[in-house]
């Protein structure tokens, strides 16, 4: 059958890129104009073979790859991909299962319901929290948020999702100054501006500042959100939560945990301390694609008020079928309500980990970072310039004489041009920094070295 003699292909094209993670360019070399030929073929006006069409996309396609799955992308706080989360997501597409109604697919609520029970206990959130699969922790910030915005209007007397925001008491949403931007972009989403957000200062590692928090809330009163971080996206440290927590039940006010990557310290009995006091919060957003190192999209929002996440979600029509037996709809929780069943994903990864893989991946990753810290601190022309307290380490090349921006901005471009490794620039207290984020279930020792040296050889030619 062409169906079977496609999957047949794909199969063995996955296989055969599999196999070169290891030794292949971490970047492509190829060019945007090169792609665009590739892909740009005029669209046919028949159908073609399924097995020409899998044929096809693959050569146009394996040029621009980048091996974001790969043991030596630092990049964006990218995770690998596990071999049963590759699988798993490959049944998922097979079965193509809508996980928006029980009724469309039990197995993929189901599947949903265990593995997001399971990431919450691993996390040390509360019992019988609300949870949504969702894109990324974008939209489960989104998801948190929306919930939050019904609770903190409700308790002031407005129902939101039926009268909307233009007449509604005035929300006021705190965030410190090392906010992630998918905060910003999901409030600006849910009707709060970009300027009407106040921001409150934080530390040098960017952690938010209790007194300054305790002086905005100070001034004025109403409905209130603030968001909190777990994991600062260029330096990875942890805002201090038990204190923040008390801050917000003096005020009432919503406290909102967002936590991509550093919510994962709740897995690690060594991690474990940075996040104290974070199961005291009223709603959490991670992602899976990141450090349970599932494939792409997942995300996961949380919440302790479970009526309000779902009075600010769900949504009815006659012709959308409840189950009678099953209470809980994967639809109520989520913005969607046609979406793949990325629950499949989750639990085949927490089961090929299992509790002490998830926590020996999590502490391995920071060990690696740790190592890159310390080599990287041995070439005198280098400087660490954060406290490396989990994955995240941030580097400037300071070459003595010269512009120092410059020199870091041109070592990252020579370690993208050469391949071995790739990792990003950012802008850390206005100056140019490289930053390197380790993510992947694969990364060894080696992979650290053999960037080190990649890093070093780029320093020497930029400075």
């Amino acid at each position: 059958m062409a169906e079977e003699d496609a999957l047949g292909r794909a199969l063995a094209i996955a296989r055969q890129y599999i196999a070169s993670r290891r030794d292949r360019p971490v970047s492509p070399s190829t060019t945007l104009d090169d792609l665009r030929r590739a892909f740009g073929a005029p669209l046919a006006d028949g159908p073609s073979d399924p097995l020409t069409v899998v044929d096809r996309l693959a050569r146009a396609a394996e040029p621009g790859l980048v091996t974001t799955t790969g043991p030596r992308y630092f990049g964006f706080v990218t995770g690998g991909a596990l071999p049963a989360t590759v699988a798993a997501e490959w049944l998922a597409a097979a079965w193509d299962q809508n996980a928006g109604l029980y009724v469309m697919s039990p197995a993929g609520a189901v599947a949903e319901e265990i593995a997001g029970r399971w990431v919450a206990e691993l996390l040390g959130l509360p019992k019988d929290v609300s949870i949504a699969f969702t894109t990324g922790c974008h939209m489960a910030n989104f998801t948190a948020l929306a919930a939050a915005r019904h609770e903190v209007l409700r308790r002031a007397g407005w129902d939101v999702e039926s009268d909307g925001l233009q007449r509604a008491p005035r929300l006021r949403v705190v965030v410190g100054n090392e906010v992630h931007v998918s905060v910003v972009g999901a409030l600006r989403t849910l009707g709060v501006g970009s300027r009407e957000v106040v921001r409150v200062d934080a530390d040098d590692q960017g952690r938010m500042r209790v007194d300054a928090l305790a002086k905005t809330l100070a001034v004025g009163n109403g409905p209130t959100i603030v968001c909190a971080q777990a994991g600062n996206v260029n330096t990875g440290a942890f805002d201090p939560f038990s204190a923040i927590a008390d801050l917000c039940s003096d005020h009432r006010a919503w406290l909102h945990v967002d936590g991509a990557f550093g919510l994962w310290a709740g897995a690690s009995s060594a991690l474990r301390h940075h996040v104290q006091g974070v199961a005291r919060a009223d709603s959490w957003a991670t992602d899976a694609h990141k450090w349970l190192n599932v494939p792409y999209d997942s995300g996961l929002a949380f919440t302790a008020h479970p009526a309000a996440h779902r009075a600010a979600l769900s949504v009815s029509a006659a012709y959308l079928v409840r189950s009678a037996e099953e209470p809980r709809e994967p639809m109520d929780w989520t913005p969607e309500s046609s979406r793949r069943a990325r629950g499949f994903t989750v639990y085949a990864a927490l089961q090929e980990l299992g509790r002490s893989g998830v926590e020996a991946m999590i502490d391995r990753c920071c060990r690696l970072a740790g190592r890159f810290a310390d080599q990287l601190r041995t070439e005198r022309r280098l400087r660490i310039l954060n406290e490396v307290v989990l994955n995240q380490v941030l580097v400037r090349v300071e070459p003595g004489s010269g512009d120092a921006d410059r020199a870091t901005r041109e070592t990252i471009r020579r370690v993208q041009d050469e391949r071995v490794c790739w990792l990003g620039g950012t802008r850390w207290h206005d100056m140019d920094a490289m930053r390197i984020s380790v993510s992947n279930w694969s990364t060894t020792e080696a992979d650290v070295d053999r960037s080190v040296d990649s890093i070093v050889r780029a320093v020497h030619a930029s400075c």
